[in-house]
């Protein structure tokens, strides 16, 4: 099934690019639009029928490279699904919304569902060298969405966030190949490696292996001092692009540390939480500050992409506590960063969507320029406000229930990181609201046009169909966390049984 689930795009792509150019638009708009729609409905219905277990499910495994030992092994469990269920939420936002696209209309449909594989193939696999031929292949397709639909300095944004990230990606490669040579017998396979331990009592080793896995991951998330390529990613990229970045390959890079580096190097990974934990407060901090001083309402949105992704890393080093009774407090940790990702993911994305519907009408993402918008656009000041309020942890959304349990998992064991590192919701508040007054409050001012006014509508139908609902499941999550805390609590308690030997 998972098979089924991962390929089907891809294999959409495939036909979409085989019609004949003739094809009308509408056609590539509905079939991607139609894909995405049933994707999410059969990641819905698996993890109804998954239930609460902690184990993997859906598992398939068949030999692959024998010589090797590489297999195409693919499972998803309570850390997983999660991530899986929100890739398809977002990609298909992200339909809705391009239905507003007029260039290369095949190319962008195939393109995103080209990317919409890599994205769930990440999410499933459970195999290092599958696992990074996903991770790898996202970077390709994302960077032909930057370079082929960005603003007008996109070929250098591209070029920047490939050339990073694929560094990143090769340092990932290197720690691979560590645990395969470190294992035996040896292997690729992630479930195989966390039972092993391959790397128990070689300090050095592991702690080298650490370094590359974290490494590459970090340059992902993105962490503190590995995040210089997200500003002008974000912000040269096209809307859709930026919200599938943020929301969905952000994530590549914590799950990874959840999914690989915590579990397969339990020893190393106690040995440097402090190290997490530091970078963690450093990013919470360091993304709001520079957000705060932001003019351009893209680069402010992707700092505090910064800022959020600190909180997960600061949980999962504060995770590593083992003092008698710290057993619930580490789940909590554990458990809110996977909150966390979900969160950010459905209110980032939201953001950035309605940053590319402010842009559409104004064409410009430079604050100064606006003034009193909700006169013209009330409906897209009152979704930009509840993605604002939400986005900054206010009660009743899926970012206040993440934070809360991100900061009561790990102010028992860090609290001097934890209490810092709560600056940062001060921060965010006064940055996002400061923003939301300047654009949306105040006398009407629009960016200048020529000739006469230029138009100003409020948020269209197809706008809202891909923004309102991420806002509606951001508020649910807050409201009634239970089906998710619940699938992803006994996955967290069986990731810190595997750090605790």
């Amino acid at each position: 099934m998972l098979t089924v689930l991962v390929f089907a795009p891809a294999a959409v792509a495939l036909v979409l690019l085989a019609l004949p150019r003739t094809v009308p638009d509408t056609v590539h708009r509905t079939a991607w639009t139609v894909t995405s729609a049933l994707l999410l409905a059969f990641t819905a219905a698996l993890w109804a029928a998954h239930g609460t277990g902690g184990g993997y499910a859906y598992e398939t495994r068949v030999r692959w490279m024998p010589s090797a030992s590489v297999g195409y092994h693919v499972g998803v469990d309570g850390l997983s699904l999660p991530l899986t269920v929100l890739t398809c939420v977002l990609f298909l936002a992200c339909a809705l919304y391009s239905w507003r696209e007029r260039r290369r209309v095949r190319a962008h449909a195939a393109l995103f569902l080209l990317l919409q594989t890599t994205c769930l193939g990440v999410f499933v696999s459970l195999d290092l060298i599958l696992f990074f031929v996903f991770f790898d292949l996202s970077i390709v397709a994302m960077y032909f969405v930057i370079a082929g639909w960005g603003r007008d300095q996109a070929a250098r944004a591209a070029l920047t966030f490939f050339l990073y990230t694929f560094l990143g990606s090769l340092a990932l490669l290197l720690g691979f190949i560590g645990l395969y040579l470190a294992a035996s017998p040896h292997t690729f396979d992630m479930t195989d490696l966390t039972r092993a331990d391959p790397l128990a009592g070689r300090p050095v080793a592991a702690g080298l292996v650490l370094l590359a896995l974290g490494t590459g991951l970090a340059v992902k998330t993105p962490t503190v001092p590995f995040h210089t390529w997200l500003p002008l990613a974000h912000t040269q990229a096209p809307a859709a692009g930026s919200a599938i970045l943020a929301g969905v390959l952000l994530k590549m890079g914590t799950y990874g540390f959840l999914r690989i580096a915590m579990p397969m190097l339990p020893e190393a990974w106690r040995r440097y939480a402090l190290v997490v934990v530091v970078l963690g407060v450093v990013s919470v901090l360091y993304g709001a500050l520079v957000a705060l001083a932001q003019t351009d309402l893209k680069r402010m949105i992707a700092y505090t992409s910064v800022t959020h992704m600190g909180y997960i890393v600061l949980a999962l080093g504060a995770a590593t506590a083992t003092a008698p009774g710290d057993e619930d407090a580490r789940t909590l940790a554990v458990s809110g960063a996977v909150t966390q990702m979900v969160s950010h993911g459905l209110l980032t994305g939201a953001l950035f969507l309605l940053a590319g519907a402010l842009h559409e009408r104004g064409r410009t993402y430079d604050l100064a320029a606006y003034s009193g918008v909700a006169a013209r656009a009330p409906v897209l000041a009152a979704a930009t406000a509840v993605a604002f309020f939400a986005s900054l942890g206010l009660p009743g959304f899926s970012g206040f229930v993440a934070e809360f349990q991100i900061f009561t998992g790990s102010l028992g064991p860090r609290p001097v990181a934890t209490c810092l590192s709560v600056l940062g919701i001060l921060l965010t508040a006064a940055l996002l609201l400061r923003a939301y007054q300047q654009v949306f409050l105040g006398s009407l001012r629009l960016p200048p046009a020529p000739g006469s006014p230029r138009a100003f509508p409020d948020l269209r139908r197809r706008e809202a169909a891909a923004v309102l609902p991420l806002l509606a499941l951001a508020t649910l999550l807050g409201l009634a966390p239970r089906p998710l805390l619940d699938t992803v609590e006994p996955a967290s308690g069986l990731v810190l049984e595997w750090l605790a030997r």
